[in-house]
């Protein structure tokens, strides 16, 4: 047991890891399809979606509190959990990007945004909600915006993405947290 636990740990870690990238990627797949899908159908699926990352948030809970050399790695996680519950973000990869904190990849993405938007390739409306979903990402994670950025954000702040900016703002308001993510998911059964 050389180790003092850090294989396991990072084993532990892991497999979180591919466990959330595999829920989101569910989430991503599910709205690629939702076409293919009649409504009940997509309804039932996202539901049990939803359900199975709540539980994983709550194993993820159990796991920060038992083991603090997880706490900084698994944060990340949680928040994103947490922004897919209460459906403050609504694209699984920007979601994605988040839980590894990957500020790098959600500017290149952004970048993207604004090139496919300028060429056609992506409506305004879709452009202007992923734009904000980065954007509030990006601040959560500690970027630095621009003041452009900052503009942007305070002039089409929705009322979910102000709400988890407000939750998330304290990591010790779990009961706050975890209300708005019930509420995300009991709207959306």
């Amino acid at each position: 047991m050389a180790s003092r636990g850090k294989s396991e740990t990072g084993k532990l870690r892991q497999n979180m890891e591919e466990q959330l990238d595999r829920l989101m990627q569910q989430l991503q797949d599910l709205e690629e399809c939702r076409e293919e899908l009649d409504e009940e159908e997509y309804e039932e699926t996202k539901k049990e979606t939803l359900e199975q990352l709540s539980e994983f948030h709550d194993s993820l809970k159990k796991i920060m509190t038992g083991d603090m050399t997880l706490v900084d790695e698994l944060g990340g996680m949680q928040l994103a959990i947490q922004a897919a519950i209460s459906q403050a973000f609504k694209t699984p990869e920007v979601i994605r990007l988040f839980a590894k904190k990957q500020p790098g990849q959600l500017r290149l993405r952004l970048a993207e945004m604004d090139r496919d938007v300028m060429v056609g390739k992506l409506s305004r409306d879709v452009h202007m909600q992923q734009k904000m979903e980065i954007l509030t990402a990006l601040r959560k994670l500690g970027e630095e915006l621009t003041a452009e950025d900052e503009t942007f954000l305070s002039e089409n702040a929705t009322a979910t993405l102000s709400q988890f900016e407000k939750v998330t703002a304290n990591p010790g308001s779990e009961d706050k947290i975890m209300a708005l993510a019930s509420s995300g998911v009991n709207t959306k059964a």
